[in-house]
């Protein structure tokens, strides 16, 4: 991805936020190991364009065996109710997310930033709050995160991202 794209920059800039948070909380628990916001998802994750062109680099590069698990995951949950549900990439046993190099947003700023009229924030860190921890940290607002993406153009669901591209004849995939 170039410097000048505007999903890169977006990246660069949640990982420069989710940096300064982690330098200064040793114990700040979105870190490998925590898949909590995982296995708790509202529903199945919106994309834009941009962000399927990325995770879709990292499904390619999956196991055959494993982008099917993948693939029927992603079917049953298409007509699921809303969550809370497990992501359909996520690695249920070790907790690991085999794309999370190419990982959305969503799954990027998960923890970091809020949006608390629409329920999406970690309920762990919402706890640690309310006890008087991390009293000092500041989280983000959500919607600057959602405008920058919106300029990307329309946000599809995963479900429907992924019919499309399960579709598509041979080397495509």
């Amino acid at each position: 991805m170039p410097k000048q794209d505007p999903l890169f920059r977006l990246h660069l800039d949640i990982d420069e936020r989710v940096g300064s948070i982690r330098a200064g909380h040793a114990d700040w628990q979105c870190a490998k190991g925590c898949d909590n916001c995982c296995r708790q998802l509202a529903g199945l994750p919106h994309l834009t364009g941009p962000e399927w062109a990325l995770l879709r680099q990292g499904l390619a590069a999956l196991p055959g065996a494993r982008l099917a698990e993948i693939e029927r995951e992603v079917a049953a949950l298409a007509g699921a109710p809303a969550g809370p549900l497990v992501c359909p990439m996520l690695e249920q046993a070790s907790g690991a997310c085999p794309v999370y190099l190419q990982r959305p947003v969503a799954c990027r700023s998960y923890g970091f930033y809020v949006q608390r009229d629409k329920g999406l924030y970690c309920g762990d860190i919402e706890a640690r709050l309310a006890g008087g921890g991390l009293a000092e940290v500041v989280w983000g607002n959500h919607d600057a995160i959602d405008r920058r993406l919106a300029a990307m153009g329309e946000a599809r669901s995963l479900a429907e991202w992924f019919g499309e591209w399960m579709g598509e004849p041979g080397p495509a995939r």
